[in-house]
Formats: C-alpha cells, sequence, structure tokens
C-alpha cells in the first residue's frame, strides 16, 4: 500500500521560502512519478510540479518556475518543493501525488491513484 506523507507548510511572508517534504513509503521514490498540487479555497486542484521516476526530469507551472524547484531523495525516499520569492497567490493547500510510471497527461490530477493528506501554506503580503 502506497503512502504519502507532507510536511513543512506554515505561514511566510511574501518574498519568503519554504520547503515541502512528502515521505513515501509502499513504492521508491526513483520508481514512481511524483508531483505537487495545490488547491485554493473554492478554487479547482491545480498542478505545480512533477519528477519522472526514470530519469528525474522535471515539469513546472509557468507561475512558479523559476521560483520552485521539485527534487528527490532516494536514501530518503522523500520528495521536495523548495518554493521560493512567494507570492500571495501561492495560499493553498498543498498536495503530493504518485504514479507508478510517468504519463504526457503529468498535470492532471485525475491521473494520480496516490496522495498526501496536505499540507497548508499561507503567504501573507
Amino acid at each position: 500500500q502506497v503512502q504519502l506523507l507532507e510536511s513543512g507548510g506554515g505561514l511566510v511572508q511574501a518574498g519568503g521560502s519554504l520547503r515541502l517534504s512528502c515521505a513515501l513509503s509502499g513504492r521508491t521514490v526513483t520508481s514512481s512519478a511524483m508531483a505537487w498540487f495545490r488547491q485554493a479555497p473554492g478554487k479547482e486542484r491545480e498542478f505545480v510540479a512533477a519528477i519522472r521516476e526514470s530519469n528525474g526530469a522535471t515539469r513546472y507551472l509557468d507561475s512558479v518556475r523559476g521560483r520552485f524547484t521539485i527534487s528527490r531523495d532516494s536514501a530518503k525516499n522523500t520528495v521536495y518543493l523548495q518554493m521560493n520569492s512567494l507570492k500571495p497567490e501561492d495560499t493553498a493547500t498543498y498536495y503530493c501525488a504518485s504514479r507508478s510510471y510517468w504519463t504526457t497527461a503529468y498535470n492532471l490530477a485525475r491521473n494520480y491513484a496516490d496522495w498526501g493528506q496536505g499540507t497548508q501554506v499561507t503567504v501573507s503580503s
């Protein structure tokens, strides 16, 4: 059974940084396509970043590219989302997601079978 546990959310001022962690169990991060999504109140869940299992290639939402970085640590079986230069519009609950192999539709939430419980990120202006 695959389980994901997020941590690292919190309250930060605009321009600040946070690092989210997603600890995976039941499968290794190097055999899983991993992604981060976010959902603000009243809005649909939105793709943020993904990392491919085979070669570690990454993809980003245009509005976070250059500010956010997705990475993985195989020894800790953990995926990270480093968020810099945070903006109030980044405020949301952030979710980690996993699937067993990469898909070209990596940005669609419905293509991920496994989800964490979410961690809240609040950016104040």
